[in-house]
């Protein structure tokens, strides 16, 4: 996304263990939006210290139902299981971003949307899956907006960044104030 948005960008990743995190973070009963936060400005942090006088971007996004966290699915199986439970449903994607200079965050923002899956049928839903295959396994709710994943949705509330993982606009408006990208 930023990339396309003009930014120059280098992908360096944070090898850090999320699923160790994010159950730490859940054992403390810490909100969806918390535990996004988190681990946006870990990934931040982690890369930043190697990365002296750079700007660094980390950032994460975590998809709340009914006060459950889903992660992406392990499998089709797994995947199909999201999709009857989100059936019919609102859900909140939480996408946060964190940027880090010389080891300490200078910035962060969370954006929020809901989303309303439709009621659809076992029958559409055993196609979608048979067309979409393995790429449901890429995303948390076993859905992509921009492939497809439209169709299983009534209404969608929030910035649309913010549904793909990144909340960019307010992100872009961070880096022009800092002379990272243009005016």
């Amino acid at each position: 996304m930023l990339a396309a948005a003009g930014v120059a960008v280098e992908v360096v990743p944070p090898r850090i263990d999320e699923a160790e995190v994010k159950a730490a973070l859940l054992a403390e009963q810490a909100p969806p939006r918390d535990v996004a936060d988190a681990l946006a400005e870990l990934k931040a942090m982690r890369v930043s210290r190697r990365r002296p006088g750079a700007y660094v971007i980390g950032a994460d996004q975590v998809l709340a139902l009914d006060g459950d966290l889903l992660d992406k699915p392990r499998d089709l199986d797994e995947a199909r299981r999201q999709l009857e439970r989100m059936r019919g449903r609102r859900h909140m994607l939480l996408s946060a971003a964190v940027v880090a200079l010389d080891g300490r965050p200078i910035w962060r923002h969370v954006g929020q949307a809901r989303l309303v899956m439709r009621a659809f049928s076992d029958s559409f839903l055993d196609d979608y899956i048979a067309r979409h295959g393995d790429e449901l396994l890429e995303t948390v709710g076993a859905y992509k907006l921009e492939a497809g994943g439209a169709e299983l949705f009534d209404r969608l509330e929030g910035d649309h960044f913010t549904i793909l993982g990144l909340p960019l606009l307010e992100l872009l408006a961070f880096l022009r104030l800092h002379g990272v990208c243009p005016t």
